[in-house]
């Protein structure tokens, strides 16, 4: 009994840090993610999101970047990801008042993000590779995954 008890132990503690892992790689900050992406010669793959409020990025999370599938493509990439207020809170008089939120609006524009979700795929150099605007619930990891891979 012991034994089977360990062996549910240890599985569901592999299963625990497995999700960590996956969820702790996403950097937050593009310029130190580009740094990383140019000294280890990895592509960058940029989201832009609204993960608490946005139900396409919400069910993307879900769907794809939350599963071994997603885990084992970003293996040799760099993760950033730039997560957006809802539009109340972007209104030119907080943009104005929030200098990080001002910078993320930057970044929105200087990447054409158009909606969220907004997935960028770029070289360690600078090149766009692929970019993905929205997401459709259902579609899952093999299409999804598959779009970034077109080059």
């Amino acid at each position: 009994m012991k034994t089977k008890t360990l062996l549910a132990l240890v599985l569901m503690l592999a299963v625990v840090t497995l999700g960590r892992a996956a969820t702790e790689t996403w950097m937050t900050d593009l310029d130190a993610a580009r740094a990383r992406a140019a000294k280890e010669g990895k592509n960058l793959l940029i989201e832009f999101t609204g993960s608490a409020w946005c139900p396409p990025c919400k069910a993307l999370h879900a769907e794809v970047l939350t599963t071994p599938q997603f885990a084992a493509f970003s293996r040799n990439l760099v993760l950033v990801a730039l997560d957006y207020p809802p539009l109340s809170e972007r209104t030119p008089e907080k943009i104005a008042a929030n200098p990080k939120l001002a910078a993320l609006m930057k970044l929105k524009e200087k990447y054409g993000a158009p909606g969220f979700p907004t997935m960028l795929l770029y070289t360690a150099s600078g090149d766009e590779l692929a970019r993905i605007v929205g997401y459709e619930a259902g579609s899952g990891p093999a299409r999804y995954l598959a779009q970034l891979q077109k080059r």
